[in-house]
């Protein structure tokens, strides 16, 4: 079957550190054994680009007890030959079919992976739904960035972990091996575990709508599942799981490189940034633990690019030094530094020195908006003069590529604010022109991407409007061509129907789906590439829901009670609402480190949060 599909070694597994205990773990009694089936759902490259998918792996089979194993979509081709001949999706590690496992874990990242998660289950010949799922079918939970608000799949997924996942799967999977050993029902099994922090168990609420559909309750139904669910968190990342020994894929993935989690959460406050807010608060790692992470990571992977990963890389309290020791041992193994999230206002000439010691790659920076206006109003705090400094000392340090990343759409934004695209990238075209003959590249390049505004849970927007198609449509066009008579610019931009689909799903209600299994069964799959994505199913479906497209795509009343309001991902929403309203004024609000906010991360504990503890007049400020 693999002479008949293209990149076998995508299902072939063997690689490079890839975790294979079936010489030791089927010694121990099977009561006291737990397969985990690690899912994502999306192809082969991807998946294995996902810092999430190397953590998760590595912290699971740290334990004796379980055994984790990969399962990826397959692409088309392989699709094809699995249902013709009746075999079901199996796993990476050692062939063994989905529904032999006892956990199936679905690691979301994005909305436009659900009909992906739907078809994996198919294909592993699990039922879809968790009512139609018996005591001999495996336990199918879901996890990561979604899981704030997956509502949506509600009806697919016996239980959602809210939070860090390496401490909390741990325990997931402690709790399923009593489970087996006391031969505990699946009932009684999601009874104890949905009062562990972090578990949320759809099946134990009740939702009910008022007549104009918006939500009327969410309510439990048993006694043991708590009224709001707390994520999980970890406080001192330093122990949270570093993959030291990450697998290392057979063929080319989408990031082809090591990566390290530098620190988690984010203190700036872009008020459109969910991960900005459900990750807070902000967690470093220290000097002492990422060098030391390096060094290894360098010498067991061959890999020649390391990614220092985080949501503002910049925001590091001690990337210099980092970088200082990074950098003698990135030169002795011909490894290239990587810093992802540059924030404009921090990337000085120290900083590129520094890196351009290494390879150079292309920088990139994220203005998001044309107009200082309009940054004010999404909290950017960043001004032009941010950016053509840093252009101008990336330039003077070698670099060749710039990629600036703007988003259409934003509460408020206006021509004015759309034509300041152009405008901006005209400025520093100039400033390279600028710079002296000796000092200036003459393969200069800007790359130029547009997303769509979509409004996400648990940030100052979700009460915010999506901008219909048709202005989408007008707005790219009016990037485009302010931009095309410029040969050094290139832009791409992002096909406004998936943003569409994705803005209904990320405030969306258990009431879709059914619209997600239709779409499924008319031939939707991997909705998140451009080629496989079926808007013309999408939107007949999503047209018969009472309201249509535009029930959730608008702006939410203040007092409405959200879809996923049972769940305290850390920030208050009363804090969040008054964030909205100095949107709308187009006020700003300081980075955590310097002016505390009192958005709620301090109840969490640990980490570098700045938030001081409140007086008794302070105690119910956003409640």
């Amino acid at each position: 079957m693999l002479r008949q599909v293209e990149k076998p070694a995508r299902y072939t597994g063997g690689e490079w550190q890839a975790c294979d205990k079936r010489e030791v773990f089927f010694r121990l009694p099977e009561k006291d054994r737990i397969r985990f089936a690690f899912c994502f759902p999306d192809l082969y490259e991807i998946g294995m680009s996902n810092l999430a998918l190397q953590i998760l792996y590595a912290a699971l089979n740290k334990d004796e007890h379980t055994w984790c194993e990969r399962f990826f979509e397959p692409a088309s081709d392989m699709r094809e030959q699995l249902t013709r001949e009746n075999i079901a999706l199996s796993s990476i590690e050692s062939g063994t079919p989905l529904n032999a496992f006892d956990i199936v874990g679905m690691s979301i990242s994005y909305e436009l992976a659900y009909t992906t998660v739907l078809d994996m289950l198919h294909l592993g010949k699990i039922p879809l739904r968790s009512v139609d799922r018996g005591e001999q079918d495996p336990l199918v939970v879901a996890g990561g960035p979604v899981a704030c608000n997956l509502e949506p799949m509600a009806p697919f997924f016996d239980l959602i972990m809210i939070g860090d996942g390496e401490e909390l799967l741990s325990s997931v999977t402690a709790l399923y091996r009593a489970k087996k050993q006391n031969h505990w029902t699946k009932r009684d099994f999601l009874l104890t575990a949905c009062q562990l922090e972090g578990i949320y168990v759809p099946a134990f609420y009740d939702v009910t709508y008022h007549p104009d559909g918006t939500i009327d309750t969410i309510e439990p139904n048993v006694p043991q599942a708590p009224r709001v669910i707390q994520k999980s968190i970890i406080n001192d990342l330093n122990r949270a799981e570093m993959p030291l020994t990450p697998i290392v894929p057979n063929l080319n993935v989408v990031h082809d490189r090591m990566v390290m989690e530098i620190f988690r959460g984010c203190a700036r406050g872009c008020r459109f940034c969910q991960a900005g807010f459900i990750y807070r608060p902000m967690r470093e790692r220290s000097l002492e633990n990422l060098s030391e992470a390096a060094r290894t990571l360098f010498q067991q992977t061959g890999c020649d690019e390391l990614g220092l990963l985080s949501l503002s890389t910049t925001d590091y309290s001690l990337l210099s030094e980092l970088l200082e020791k990074l950098i003698p041992c990135a030169e002795k193994y011909h490894v290239n530094l990587s810093l992802p999230s540059l924030r404009l206002d921090a990337f000085e000439r120290d900083m590129a020195e520094q890196v351009a010691t290494t390879r150079r790659a292309g920088l990139t920076f994220a203005p998001e908006a044309g107009t200082q206006r309009l940054r004010d109003v999404i909290n950017k705090n960043i001004v032009e003069e941010d950016l053509l400094q840093a252009t101008d000392v990336a330039l003077r340090n070698g670099w060749e590529r710039i990629k600036l990343y703007f988003m259409l759409g934003l509460p408020t934004e206006t021509d004015d604010d759309v034509d300041g695209i152009g405008s901006m990238v005209n400025r520093l075209i100039t400033c390279w022109r600028n710079i002296p003959d000796q000092l200036r590249t003459r393969r200069f390049f800007i790359n130029v991407s547009t997303s769509i505004f979509i409004p996400k849970p648990f940030t100052p927007f979700q009460w915010a409007a999506q901008i219909s198609p048709d202005v989408m449509r007008e707005r790219q066009q009016r990037v485009a061509a302010a931009l095309r008579p410029n040969r050094r610019v290139n832009y791409q931009w992002h096909q406004f129907e998936s943003s569409v689909l994705e803005a209904v799903f990320s405030r969306g209600d258990r009431r879709l789906a059914d619209v997600i299994e239709k779409a499924w069964m008319q031939g939707c799959v991997l909705d998140a590439w451009h080629e496989h994505f079926r808007w013309d199913i999408w939107e007949p479906l999503l047209s018969e829901i009472p309201g249509g497209i535009h029930f959730y795509t608008r702006e939410r009343s203040l007092h409405e009670q959200f879809p996923w309001d049972h769940i305290q991902i850390g920030v208050h929403r009363a804090f969040l609402e008054h964030e909205w309203q100095r949107a709308m004024k187009g006020k700003t609000t300081p980075a955590c480190f310097e002016q505390c906010s009192h958005c709620g991360a301090r109840a969490f504990g640990g980490g570098v949060c700045f938030e001081p503890p409140r007086t008794s007049s302070q105690k119910d400020i956003w409640t």
